[in-house]
């Protein structure tokens, strides 16, 4: 199984993790990880360690981080670099997460790292749409 560590800035992670299970249930291999005020990426990398050794991560760890260049992402990259079976995604959203969640729950070890970083950010991108009134017909508004 791959673990999953859901790195932010402030309590996002936390709260991320927190509606995840609202939905799908207790999550037992993942792990929310923050950086809070007076915290610096040296704190975060100790805090993913502790997260990694807590969690089944045979087949791998994903790192799921809000912010591209940001703390929690650069610390995720001082120990992807050493680890070919780790990776990270930025950009977390909630269907990203759920999306992962279910993939750990099929996992068989036959996806790659890369593939499931694949799949987090199509799952990432396909839970962003966009709705406008000028998109729906005219025919009867009542109906909506």
């Amino acid at each position: 199984m791959f673990g999953i560590i859901v790195g932010t800035h402030g309590r996002f992670a936390e709260e991320l993790v927190k509606s995840c299970e609202m939905i799908c249930g207790e999550q037992k291999n993942v792990r929310a990880v923050t950086l809070v005020p007076g915290e610096g990426p040296d704190d975060v990398v100790r805090k993913y360690e502790t997260a990694i050794k807590e969690l089944d991560c045979d087949g791998g760890v994903l790192f799921l981080n809000d912010l591209f260049g940001g703390s929690p992402y650069n610390a995720a990259c001082r120990l992807v670099i050493n680890n070919e079976a780790y990776g990270i995604v930025t950009g977390v959203n909630l269907p990203m997460l759920i999306e992962m969640t279910s993939a750990q729950l099929a996992d068989d070890g036959s996806d790659s790292i890369t593939t499931l970083m694949e799949r987090a950010v199509e799952a990432g991108k396909n839970g962003t749409q966009t709705f406008h009134k000028s998109t729906v017909g005219t025919d009867d508004e009542d109906d909506l």
